[in-house]
C-alpha cells in the first residue's frame, strides 16, 4: 500500500488526512501547529518530527498551505532532505508565479511538483467531496490519482502545470459571486415575507439553484456564520483572483460589486467567521446602500 504524508494538518490536510487513513492508507503527517498534530494523533495518524522526517517515509506528499512563504519553506525542507523521489501534490490556493518557484525548487531534487488546487470547503472536504484541478506531468499525475481518490470526488487533468490554479481562480470567481446572489436572494425572500424553509428547498430544485445556495444558504438562514472558510483566508483569495482577473484583461462588474461587500465584511470585524457573513452585512444596510457604484 501507497504511504502518504500530509503536511499542513489545518481544516483541508486534517480531512484529507481522515480520509485517505478511511481509504486505507497509511498516512504520516506534519504541521508546525501543535494543537493539529494532537488533532491528527487523536485521528490515529503517525505525526513525524519534521518535514525533512517525513519526506524520507513516504511515497507520495500533498501540501496543504496558508502562504506562499510557508509553501517555500517546506520545499527548502524538501530539498534538503534525504528522501527518494516524490510526487508533491500541492493542493493550495496560492499565486501561479509562487507555485513556479517552488516547482523550480524541487526540479533540482528527484521530486516532480504537481499543481492541483481544491474546490471545496472544510465541510466538504470532512465528507470527500472535493474536486481536484490537477496540471503538470501527465505521467506524474496519473500515478499518483489513486490518491487522490482517496479524498476527493473528482480529479481533472488540465495540462501544463499552473492550468490547475487558473481553473481554481475561475471557480473561486464564481463562488464569490454565487455566495454574494445567494445572500442578497434570501434577504429579498425574507423581505417578501417568505417561508425561508420552503424557499430553500424549492430552489434548490429549480434553475435557480447552485452549490453556494446548497451549502452556505441554509447557514445564512439560521445566521450561522461559524467558518467553514474564514474571511482571513477568503480575502487572499480574493486579492489572488483579483490579480488574475487584471492580468487576463477580462471584464468583472459582478465579481468586482462582490469584491466590495467582502471587503466591507472584513472591514467590520469579521475576519474570523465564514464568507457568509456578508449576508449579516447586507441585512444592516439599507436597500438604498448599493444604488452608486463603489470602490473597494
Amino acid at each position: 500500500m501507497t504511504t502518504v504524508g500530509v503536511i499542513g494538518l489545518g481544516v483541508m490536510g486534517l480531512a484529507m488526512a481522515q480520509n485517505l487513513m478511511r481509504s486505507g492508507f497509511v498516512v504520516h503527517g506534519y504541521d508546525i501547529n501543535p494543537t493539529q498534530k494532537k488533532l491528527f494523533k487523536a485521528a490515529k495518524g503517525s505525526v513525524c518530527r519534521s518535514v525533512q522526517d517525513l519526506a524520507e517515509k513516504v511515497d507520495v506528499l500533498i501540501t496543504s498551505l496558508p502562504s506562499a512563504a510557508s509553501l517555500m519553506t517546506v520545499c527548502h525542507s524538501l530539498a534538503e532532505s534525504e528522501a527518494k523521489k516524490l510526487t508533491v501534490i500541492e493542493t493550495s490556493t496560492l499565486p501561479i508565479k509562487e507555485k513556479m518557484a517552488a516547482r523550480r525548487l524541487l526540479s533540482q531534487t528527484r521530486m516532480v511538483l504537481l499543481d492541483c488546487p481544491l474546490s471545496g470547503t472544510g465541510s466538504q472536504a470532512q465528507t470527500k467531496d472535493l474536486v481536484v484541478y490537477g496540471s503538470g506531468p501527465n505521467a506524474a499525475f496519473k500515478k499518483v490519482k489513486l490518491v487522490m481518490e482517496g479524498f476527493s470526488r473528482s480529479q481533472f487533468y488540465l495540462g501544463a502545470f499552473g492550468n490547475g490554479m487558473k481553473l481554481k481562480m475561475v471557480a473561486n470567481y464564481l463562488v464569490a459571486i454565487h455566495n454574494a446572489a445567494t445572500a442578497e436572494a434570501l434577504i429579498l425572500a425574507e423581505r417578501s415575507h417568505l417561508n425561508l424553509e420552503l424557499v430553500l428547498a424549492a430552489i434548490s430544485d429549480s434553475a435557480g439553484q447552485s452549490r453556494m445556495w446548497q451549502i452556505r444558504g441554509p447557514r445564512m438562514a439560521a445566521e450561522d456564520y461559524s467558518p467553514m472558510m474564514s474571511m482571513h483566508l477568503w480575502q487572499k483569495d480574493m486579492g489572488i483572483i483579483s490579480d488574475f482577473v487584471a492580468d487576463a484583461g477580462a471584464p468583472s462588474p459582478v465579481f468586482d460589486r462582490a469584491r466590495v461587500l467582502y471587503s466591507l465584511a472584513y472591514q467590520a470585524g469579521h475576519g474570523d467567521s465564514d464568507s457568509s457573513v456578508i449576508h449579516r452585512l447586507l441585512k444592516s444596510m439599507p436597500a438604498s446602500s448599493f444604488n452608486v457604484p463603489l470602490e473597494v
